[in-house]
């Protein structure tokens, strides 16, 4: 979380301004894991320039800032080279980036750049399964899918408008606008398995070993990032990954590289070795249900269930079922602004009549505040330390009758972090380490100093529950 950030940039993992009128919207939304563009306009330019720059800026910023990883820059620059050779317009430019989240997600944009986050590249075990992510994204940008979308949007956007207003016909028109909904997320399904199996023989004419593409798929799946997330957008927009691990399979049996085709295990790891891992502590860490960041002094902890996730611009939980949300964030405010004019300035909806109410928490001053939508309630407050307000939200579907216990447990935890808990504060980082006899998944789990350190370490590594550790084999594990 960066109060500093002022971007508002959607894409595929909308975060939230932190700023005034934060939107429902945003509060109840997912992310989603790698395979698309994002579409800017149709007639956007072809090639890589300044006047594309401003797109790549805010972009970049929405995801943390660029990472810095110089060798694995260099070998990410090299494999894309290599397969624009491979495509059938091997003229056209490319330049991919290194995006500082944690969250596992690759997109493009229309003109030529890539973006890769280090929270996909810790995920990725050889060469060959981040090209194959590359692969994927250049095919998207080839293929013309930004503007194929856009050209589509703009056509039932026509139909809305004329059911609208030239028919004056409500109901017509929210036909139209479910129709178009409907083909848009069929096209966009369309365009990631075109995406997919372009991506493969691309990937294979380049020499890499195609099956890298079904192996990664496959990791993705495992990583929870497409269930975990299963927002009903998520579901009507993309194929679902064991539909795409299978295509992608089929793929690369019809290129007839097994066994052939390079996978770079031994580079990769090499250049993925140290790179940063989980949340910039700069920008807050989350541990299991405890958030905290040090150079802001401020830390608080979700109710049980909760699963959090630190965004560059705010902290959004979800408890396991979907019908309890949470967002904690910095209010942007005018100097001298009271507590109360931040909840009424920053919150989009209406604040109950007679709700707002003044009280500490911790020693902090502290407003709360109900809110009530169609469909979820709110649980609103704005908390101050030293010049910084915090604005921590609780949501619940319906009128549910937990959300004020929830609500007040969570407020009770937000405190103000002292100078020496924060020191203690290290970030992480993968290491790569040669397996000795002996060695279990269990063993070098153990010396991860992560939550659920097994299952992550099975994850990182692409291992099954029961599998052996190869002796003199490399894997991944987390250290400080």
């Amino acid at each position: 979380m960066n109060p500093k950030s002022a971007s508002h940039f959607w894409v595929r993992c909308p975060s939230l301004r932190i700023l005034a009128g934060v939107t429902l919207a945003a509060l109840l939304a997912g992310c989603t894991g790698f395979g698309g563009d994002i579409s800017l306009p149709a007639n956007a330019p072809r090639v890589i320039g300044p006047d594309r720059d401003r797109d790549h800026i805010r972009l970049v910023r929405a995801f943390g800032g660029e990472g810095r990883a110089p060798q694995l820059q260099q070998m990410l620059t090299d494999v894309t080279n290599r397969l624009v050779m491979a495509t059938d317009r091997p003229d056209e430019a490319f330049q991919v980036t290194i995006l500082n989240s944690p969250v596992v997600n690759a997109f493009a944009l229309p003109n030529g750049r890539l973006y890769v986050t280090r929270g996909l590249l810790a995920l990725a075990n050889d060469t060959s399964e981040v090209a194959a992510v590359l692969s994927h994204e250049i095919a998207h940008v080839t293929l013309r899918h930004a503007s194929q979308r856009s050209e589509l949007q703009a056509r039932s956007d026509l139909i809305e408008r004329v059911a609208e207003n030239v028919l004056n016909d409500a109901e017509e028109a929210a036909m139209a606008q479910s129709q178009a909904r409907s083909t848009l997320a069929s096209f966009s399904r369309t365009q990631e398995l075109e995406a997919d199996q372009t991506g493969v023989k691309v990937l294979a004419r380049a020499g890499f070993d195609p099956y890298g593409a079904p192996r990664f798929l496959t990791a993705l799946g495992r990583s929870g990032t497409s269930s975990d997330t299963s927002t009903a957008e998520r579901n009507a927009s993309h194929p679902r990954t064991d539909d795409r691990v299978s295509r992608a399979l089929q793929a690369a049996r019809r290129t007839g590289m097994q066994g052939t085709g390079e996978t770079g295990r031994l580079a990769y790891l090499t250049a993925l070795d140290s790179l940063a891992y989980g949340d910039d502590p700069a920008d807050g860490v989350v541990k299991g249900r405890r958030f905290i960041h040090s150079r802001l002094g401020v830390a608080f902890e979700a109710p049980d269930g909760f699963t959090l996730e630190n965004t560059s611009q705010a902290v959004l939980g979800s408890s396991g079922d979907g019908e309890r949300r949470l967002l904690f964030d910095a209010a942007d405010t005018p100097e001298g602004q009271s507590l109360e004019d931040v909840l009424r300035s920053t919150w989009t909806d209406t604040v109950e009549p007679g709700t707002l109410t003044t009280g500490m928490v911790n020693g902090l001053p502290v407003v709360t505040a109900l809110s009530n939508g169609k469909e979820w309630t709110f649980r609103l407050s704005a908390i101050r330390i030293g010049n910084t307000t915090y604005r921590l939200i609780m949501a619940t579907r319906g009128n549910r009758g937990d959300l004020e216990g929830i609500f007040q447990q969570t407020l009770n935890s937000v405190r103000q972090v002292q100078p020496d808990e924060a020191r203690r504060i290290r970030p992480l980082k993968l290491q790569v380490v040669t397996a000795q006899r002996g060695d279990t998944a269990q063993t070098l789990a153990a010396r991860m100093p992560v939550d659920r350190a097994l299952e992550k370490f099975l994850l990182l590594n692409g291992l099954d529950r029961n599998a052996a550790l190869k002796v003199g084999e490399r894997y991944k594990i987390v250290v400080e």
